[in-house]
């Protein structure tokens, strides 16, 4: 009777430890095919999420709401513009004691507008703040505010700022800046910013250049030059020039702008 009992006792014991084995071999082999289920691409959007959600994300990559007073001090900026005195003494009052969060989303707003003259305001305001750091993004939008509007002493201002801070461009960055001169009829100012791309430090990439490209159709003789310089960094890799009447019509659009 003993012996039986015993046996009975060892058979639950072992069965018990092959329950517990066949459960953390089932919980391996759901992770295992968890992880092959996610494709890259998920990986990547999931990593997207980690970071913008990060609290050091850049302030000028956040999404902008005005507050309550954002709103009022904004409203007030632009009834106060044509008065130069009244704007200075109101930018000292109440502008400089927003919060960063309000400072920040009017300037946004403002570039949003197209706000010139409020937005350089505004601008030299933020570079005094205590919590201002140089930043790429904050200049990335000043830049190419100014570009959509042809405020080309303003832009030369801000790149100094720029300059002296030692700010630095990325690649895709550039591209985006270079892009935006040639959308508004700026070539010389473009190509200025395309000799700071090609000094710059960061290693090139294939397809800001493209972008860059594409802007340069209206000018075919700098094309040539930055199609060049393409081949030359990235020379396993195609061009698609566009048909030859298509300068042609863009230099006639570009004639009757300018009649």
């Amino acid at each position: 009777m003993l012996n039986l009992a015993f046996h009975l006792l060892l058979r639950r014991r072992t069965a018990l430890r092959n329950q517990h084995l066949l459960f953390h071999n089932n919980l391996a082999k759901h992770r295992l095919l968890s992880l092959l289920l996610l494709s890259p691409q998920t990986q990547q959007i999931s990593q997207y999420v980690r970071t913008t959600s990060s609290p050091s994300l850049s302030i000028w990559r956040r999404k902008k709401e005005i507050g309550k007073e954002g709103l009022i001090v904004a409203k007030e900026l632009k009834r106060l513009q044509s008065n130069p005195v009244r704007l200075d003494r109101f930018i000292k009052s109440h502008v400089s004691r927003l919060l960063k969060s309000d400072l920040v989303s009017v300037l946004a707003e403002f570039q949003r507008q197209d706000q010139v003259f409020l937005c350089m305001k505004l601008y030299n305001v933020v570079r005094k703040e205590i919590w201002y750091r140089p930043d790429m993004f904050f200049y990335r939008d000043m830049l190419m505010m100014l570009a959509r509007n042809k405020n080309v002493d303003e832009v030369r201002h801000v790149w100094e700022d720029l300059k002296r801070e030692e700010v630095l461009f990325d690649q895709h960055t550039f591209g985006d800046i270079v892009r935006a001169f040639l959308d508004s009829g700026l070539p010389s100012e473009a190509m200025e910013i395309y000799d700071e791309m090609r000094r710059s430090p960061d290693p090139p990439l294939s397809l800001p250049f493209r972008v860059i490209l594409k802007g340069l159709i209206p000018y075919p003789e700098l094309r040539e030059r930055v199609k060049d310089d393409f081949l030359e960094l990235f020379p396993g890799m195609i061009v698609y020039d566009p048909p030859e009447d298509l300068f042609d019509d863009q230099e006639l659009i570009k004639e009757s702008e300018d009649d």
